[in-house]
Order: C-alpha cells, then structure tokens, then sequence
C-alpha cells in the first residue's frame, strides 16, 4: 500500500517531491467529488490510449477533459479558499512561506 502524499498543515497542497500541487477543494460535497475523480480518471486513460494511438486531435480532446476535470475539483483555475492567500501552486516549497514548516519538519534538502 502506498503512502498518502504529505499536506500543508493548511490542507491547500500537497507536496511531492518538494513541490506543492494544489489539494482538491475540501468544501465539495462528497458526491459531487466522486463524480468528478471518476471524470479525471477515464480522461487519463483517455490520454494514455490517445498516446499509444499517436491521435493528436483525441490527445488535445483528451487533455482538455482532464484540466476540466481538475477545474471542476479545484485544483486547477481560480483557488478554492477565500482568505485572499496567493497560489503557490507547482511551487517548490523552499520557496513559499512553507518552507520553514517543511525544513523544520524533514530538515533541508
């Protein structure tokens, strides 16, 4: 079983190899979430299958459901949270305000 990623202690991002990527939006009902993860998921595959088949117009068609998908979550597009707090999104974490709570935490990297 593999590990959970690591979040902020804010729950806005998660970090991966020393890069925040933006949480989906906790305030989503959980169905509604649901559907959304499930509409995410078949996109991916969509790309993959798009890839193998070298079809670059399925690609495009592909890739464009699956930043709806991650709109519609919000993990992409305006930020979900209303405190007027900047995106740090893709944002190596030693360079956000993150960074002392992660050095603290795993030491510098």
């Amino acid at each position: 079983m593999t590990e959970a990623p690591l979040r902020t202690p804010d729950g806005r991002y998660l970090i991966v190899r020393g890069r925040l990527w933006r949480s989906s939006n906790p305030n989503l009902p959980e169905s509604l979430r649901l559907g959304f993860v499930a509409e995410l998921m078949a996109a991916r595959r969509e790309v993959g299958a798009a890839r193998r088949a070298e079809d670059r117009e399925r690609l495009a068609r592909a890739g464009a459901a699956v930043d709806a998908a991650k709109r519609a979550l919000g993990e992409r597009g305006p930020v979900w949270w209303d405190d007027g707090a900047p995106d740090f999104n893709r944002h190596l974490v030693k360079n956000t305000p993150y960074a002392a709570w992660y050095a603290a935490r795993f030491g510098s990297e």
